[in-house]
């Protein structure tokens, strides 16, 4: 009700005028047929599912892009400690610029000022980043700089750049499909005509309803259109999934969980705590 009160009341006011027009108006003169709604209620069942269907797939498409960088994540400082020998000030380094990488584009998917991934750039690093807009992309950049040089002084082979160097691009891929998600724009006209076929129903069932319901009409119209409303609100808040609401991607928490393994790996003993749930009901 608290996202749907304003839609509530337009329902409730047109299912007034639908009775008041069949009571006072129509009612003398011929009767609504039944099959109106019920074509309208089939049609709005399939815009519906079509809406909801591609929100989710939005959603899982984010959420997979996500899981990957976790993944990637884990790898990518493994084959650093690992990898790379005689240089575990660049290896602390280029693993902390990740962990900046992380925040820095978890904050422009959700459009928010958040600049904790300050604490793990050094001085250079800022300096040089601020001829930059897309902070993320430039730390890749960075990055791969870096690990040009750790190449160059032979701290790794041939093979092994070639290995991490093919993380560093996994990573520019995924952030490449998380702003892809959030630039592309779910077509409007979808969710448009959806409403104004929910609108149109209401009131052709509020006038059918009527000549047997009576005044009861009212109820029963917003109460159908409600659940039409609710379901289709529901699909919606899945469209853009990097949200900081319920139904977004848990980026706070992921990058945290990334956060934490990443520190244990260097062996760090200052860990921040894991994101808790709110209300033991969903992650932000």
């Amino acid at each position: 009700l608290r996202n749907t009160w304003h839609v509530d009341l337009i329902m409730i006011a047109s299912c007034t005028a639908s009775y008041l027009v069949r009571e006072y108006l129509i009612a003398h003169h011929f009767e609504i047929p039944s099959i109106i709604p019920t074509l309208l209620g089939t049609a709005i069942a399939f815009f519906i599912g079509f809406n909801n269907n591609q929100a989710y797939d939005r959603w899982w498409e984010a959420r997979k892009v996500w899981g990957a960088l976790v993944n990637d994540s884990r790898s990518f400082t493994r084959a650093l400690l690992n990898y790379v020998d005689g240089e575990e000030e660049t290896v602390k380094q280029m693993v902390y610029r990740h962990i900046a990488f992380l925040y820095a584009l978890k904050a422009n998917l959700r459009g928010a000022v958040d600049e904790i991934y300050i604490k793990y750039l050094n001085e250079n690093d800022l300096k040089e980043m601020e001829k930059h807009k897309n902070m993320h992309n430039a730390i890749l950049n960075i990055q791969s700089r870096d690990l040009q040089k750790l190449s160059k002084s032979n701290a790794i082979d041939g093979f092994r750049f070639i290995e991490i160097n093919e993380m560093l691009v996994r990573f520019s891929d995924s952030m490449g499909m998380s702003e892809r998600i959030k630039n592309t724009i779910f077509p409007t006209t979808y969710s448009y005509l959806t409403k104004v076929f929910i609108w149109l129903f209401v009131v052709t069932f509020t006038l059918v309803i009527s000549q047997s319901a009576g005044v009861y009409s009212i109820f029963l119209g917003w109460l159908i259109g409600f659940v039409f409303v609710s379901t289709q609100i529901n699909g919606m808040s899945l469209v853009n999934p990097f949200e900081n609401n319920s139904a977004g991607v848990p980026l706070n928490q992921i990058t945290r969980t990334i956060e934490i393994n990443l520190l244990q790996m260097l062996g760090e003993t200052e860990i921040p705590e894991p994101i808790k749930p709110i209300n033991d009901e969903y992650v932000l």
